[in-house]
């Protein structure tokens, strides 16, 4: 029998959590057509003994959507083994474009990213814009919550007319016809945080008609935890729609140790019947934008009219009262640091944490926070080191958390001081997680990031190695694969992944990119 490539002799991880078994693995066609001992020629023939070859790893939660039209070749990815993204997460998709809502939604993910021609309106447009790239990963996009909203109504603080809801579900069927795999939620931004619950049942209810899973960055993941998870299960069992739980944590010292009610509420609630799982990034802090921290009424109409509001001193030192009030109780000005910010007066302070930036232009933490965001255009992307370490672990034990970065940058080296997530979730789970932590075994490792996350998205031919399946292949080092990127220095590449393959053709070849464009969009299965 003749194949395209033979990967021989490897320790094979199938991606259902079953230890390892020396085997190989055929490839013809851009499937698996044999997983054992295997006989006749081969096109290409790849040694890959003392190494794990194991499915692709899946990214359920990623922002690359806003990243992949100036970088499509990923590299940052394919240097982890990352074969899929699925992106439009925390309630951020770069459509539908409704024309008299353009700009706001121009504005409203320009902290994650962009700086594209916004040369599309629907989901399918987008997607086929993705797809005509030389993609060095696969791409699965989500709707966002936010951007239907605003296509809905803009970025107003009210409830939906009902003409204007039934707008947004227009928007969500559409998107679900055009094969998007998700709706997603960010509510503690505007506009998501202007949501009332009934209004994302109606919305959710209209995802799962269109065979959708509902993934959501909750309304808090602080003091009122529990209570966010709640309303996500609330969502969930009104709709009739899969749930999954973005980037579980317990942020701020005095919520340190909630991941274990949190969980146990998980539990029960599909011990119930809801479909409902989480995912999660292993590290102690998180990544999002300084605006995140001002309440409902500042964001009221977006970043623009933020930045009204910040030119009115009455309304400055209210804002700066509120936050000064919230120190130390959901607000961490010294464990915030700036991650990315435009030029401007204050550009020079990425790396530094808020509280310094303050007393260095001599003013309280609250006002230190608002002069940032006035001449910085609103725009301050930060990492929050938040959370605790015995917590990540706790989240990343149990069976049912995805591992998925939340990350975004495709190149490296780049501009700012981000979040080394990107460059090093799935590597790091291997490197530190499973070969010096031992909170996880490597075949429950490799499942958490293959078989898990495809499962949620009801793909059945992705996500496993046996035969028939696509042929997104990782093979890594297991004594050598690590992540490089620190907070510190976050651009560097991981090591110890040798060949990253998308339906057969090595994209990471020995090590090296190659740049072939094999990627593909990955739709909803019909």
């Amino acid at each position: 029998m003749s194949y395209d490539l033979v990967l021989r002799g490897g320790s094979v991880l199938d991606g259902t959590g079953s230890p390892a078994q020396t085997a190989d693995v055929a490839i013809t066609d851009g499937r698996i057509v044999a997983v054992g001992r295997t006989d006749g020629s081969a096109r290409r023939t790849i040694d890959v003994s003392g190494a794990v070859v194991c499915p692709g790893f899946i990214d359920l939660h990623s922002h690359a959507d806003f990243s992949v039209l100036g970088a499509p070749e990923a590299v940052t990815q394919v240097t982890q083994g990352v074969t899929t993204l699925v992106t439009g997460n925390c309630g951020f998709s770069p459509f539908p474009i409704v024309p008299e809502h353009a700009d706001e939604l121009r504005t409203h993910g320009s902290f994650i990213g962009g700086g594209f021609a916004w040369d599309w309106s629907t989901a399918g447009e987008f997607a086929a814009r993705v797809e005509a790239l030389p993609l060095g990963v696969n791409f699965a996009v989500q709707v966002g919550h936010g951007a239907i909203r605003i296509g809905g109504m803009g970025l107003e603080d009210r409830p939906p007319t009902p003409v204007e809801l039934d707008r947004m579900r227009a928007l969500v069927r559409q998107c679900a016809l055009d094969g998007v795999v998700g709706f997603t939620s960010g509510l503690i931004y505007a506009p998501g945080m202007f949501a009332a619950t009934s209004e994302l049942v109606a919305l959710a209810t209209e995802a799962a008609a269109g065979g959708l899973i509902y993934s959501t960055h909750m309304r808090d993941e602080g003091e009122e935890l529990l209570a966010a998870i709640e309303e996500a299960l609330t969502i969930a069992r009104s709709a009739g729609i899969r749930l999954e739980i973005s980037h579980l944590k317990s942020s701020g010292v005095a919520n340190w140790g909630k991941v274990s009610p949190a969980l146990e509420a998980i539990t029960n609630a599909r011990r119930s019947g809801v479909d409902v799982q989480a995912d999660q990034y292993p590290y102690t802090a998180s990544s999002t934008t300084l605006t995140s921290f001002l309440p409902g009424w500042a964001m009221d109409g977006g970043v623009p009219a933020l930045l009204q509001r910040l030119a009115s001193p009455g309304t400055v030192d209210r804002l700066a009262a509120e936050l000064n009030a919230r120190t130390g109780v959901s607000f961490w000005p010294e464990r915030i640091v700036i991650a990315r910010t435009p030029d401007g007066p204050y550009a020079r302070y990425v790396g530094q944490n808020v509280a310094a930036v303050a007393a260095e232009l001599g003013l309280d933490l609250g006002h230190g926070v608002v002069e940032l965001l006035a001449k910085q255009q609103g725009r301050v992307s930060i990492i929050h080191h938040g959370m605790a370490e015995d917590d990540v672990r706790r989240v990343m034990a149990d069976p049912f958390v995805s591992i998925a970065s939340d990350g975004g940058v495709l190149s490296c080296p780049g501009e700012g001081m981000p979040h080394p997530r990107s460059l090093g979730t799935f590597v790091r789970v291997l490197g530190r997680y499973v070969r010096e932590f031992g909170v996880l075994s490597l075949p429950d490792a490799v499942r958490k990031m293959t078989s898990l996350p495809a499962a949620r998205l009801g793909w059945s031919d992705r996500g496993m190695l046996r035969q028939g399946a696509v042929a997104d292949v990782a093979v890594f080092d297991p004594s050598t694969v690590v992540d490089n990127a620190t907070f510190g220095d976050p651009w560097q590449l991981a090591s110890g992944v040798k060949y990253t393959l998308l339906a057969g053709t090595p994209v990471l070849d020995d090590g090296v990119p190659t740049g072939i464009g094999a990627g593909r969009v990955v739709r909803r299965p019909s």
